[in-house]
C-alpha cells in the first residue's frame, strides 16, 4: 500500500499541514511545527509561508474524495474561503458588538480587541528583529501606537 501526504484533519493547529506531514514520516507533530517556524524564521519569513501556503494549498485534505490534484486545490480553496468568511463574520459580531450585549459579551468583546492589538504589535516588532522594514524607526514607532490606542481608548470613553 502506497502512502499518500494529507493535511491532517484532526491534528491542525492552522490548517493540517504540520499534522499532515508529522502522519507521513510518523514522528511527533510539535516536532514538525517547531522545524517549521525555524524553516520559516531562518528563510526571512517570507519565503517560508509561501511554502507552507503552497502546501495548504496542493495537499489535499486528509477526508478528500479528489483524485486529481486539481480538484484537491479547488476543494481547498472553497474551504480557506468558507474559513475566511467565518473568521470574518466572527470579528464584524466582535466589533460591532450591540446595545443589548450582556456585561459579559462587553467584556469578552473588550479581551478580544486587547488581544488583536497585542497580536498586531507583537507581530510587527518581531518582523522588526529581521530587519525587515529597515527603513522604519522602532524606536519612533511604538510611542506613536501608544498615542493612537489612547486616542481611540479616550473617543470611545467620550462617546458613553
Amino acid at each position: 500500500m502506497q502512502r499518500r501526504l494529507y493535511r491532517s484533519q484532526s491534528d491542525r493547529v492552522i490548517s493540517g499541514v504540520c499534522g499532515g506531514l508529522a502522519k507521513y514520516f510518523d514522528i511527533d507533530p510539535v516536532l514538525i511545527r517547531v522545524i517549521t517556524v525555524l524553516i520559516i524564521l531562518a528563510t526571512g519569513i517570507v519565503p517560508g509561508l509561501i511554502a507552507y501556503i503552497v502546501l495548504a494549498i496542493v495537499v489535499p485534505l486528509e477526508t478528500s474524495k479528489a483524485t486529481e490534484t486539481k480538484e484537491a486545490v479547488r476543494e481547498n480553496v472553497e474551504e480557506f474561503k468558507a474559513t475566511a468568511t467565518e473568521l470574518g463574520r466572527d470579528l464584524k459580531e466582535t466589533f460591532e458588538g450591540g446595545p443589548a450585549q450582556t456585561e459579559e459579551a462587553r467584556r469578552h468583546r473588550r479581551h478580544v480587541i486587547l488581544g488583536l492589538i497585542l497580536l498586531a504589535l507583537g507581530v510587527l516588532f518581531l518582523l522588526g528583529t529581521f530587519n525587515i522594514w529597515s527603513w522604519l524607526h522602532w524606536a519612533k514607532l511604538w510611542p506613536l501606537i501608544l498615542v493612537i490606542i489612547g486616542v481611540i481608548i479616550l473617543l470611545r470613553a467620550r462617546r458613553r
